[in-house]
């Protein structure tokens, strides 16, 4: 009877840890540290603030060892992911690769502030905020480089200058971004809060 009761134990454990492990896995993916990485580079691969990334794993420093298992949080899905790449791709075709990360750092700053909608398709598809989404440049397909963009631009999030807009003032004329505060020029585009 002893050894029932062990098995019976046992089974139960090795169930709710099953079912804990699953529910876990559900919402993020553990990373084994390896040498040289640091969470920025952590987070420019899987796609992940640093911010959050710390968040999850109850970390006040960016001090990380190999071995250490750290939780990745789901920043932004696959879908998400992808809409922001195509944006990129349609808006800063052309633009130097930091380029690309700020524009889709803008559209994640929308996403924080309470100007504009609360996630990335909202905030992309919202009224004429986009020419790509207009003109429908926005359903080609992202390079690679602007999917690296994407992912560096999250895993950097909250960590820049802010920026809200972006434009090309040899393209438009608006009053009310001239109005804005520049955060930096890149390339073509001139990025302001």
């Amino acid at each position: 009877m002893n050894i029932r009761k062990i098995i019976v134990s046992s089974l139960t454990v090795i169930m709710a840890l099953t079912t804990a492990t699953s529910a876990y896995a559900a919402g993020g993916q553990v990373h084994t540290v390896k040498n040289d990485e640091s969470l920025y580079k952590i987070g420019q691969k899987y796609g992940a603030s640093v911010i959050d990334i710390k968040q999850a794993n109850d970390k006040n420093n960016n001090n990380i060892h190999p071995g250490e298992q750290l939780t990745i949080p789901v920043t932004a899905t696959e879908a998400e992911k992808d809409v922001l790449a195509r944006l990129v791709e349609a808006e800063a075709k052309g633009e130097s690769y930091e380029g690309k990360v700020a524009v889709a750092a803008v559209v994640l700053n929308r996403v924080d502030s309470n100007k504009f909608p609360d996630s990335i398709k909202e905030v992309i598809y919202d009224g004429y905020q986009f020419s790509p989404v207009l003109n429908g440049t926005i359903n080609q397909p992202a390079s690679e480089e602007s999917k690296q963009a994407v992912n560096e631009a999250i895993a950097h999030h909250g960590l820049g200058k802010g920026s809200l807009y972006f434009f090309n003032p040899d393209k438009a004329d608006n009053a009310f971004l001239n109005q804005q505060e520049v955060t930096t020029i890149i390339g073509n585009h001139v990025f302001a809060r």
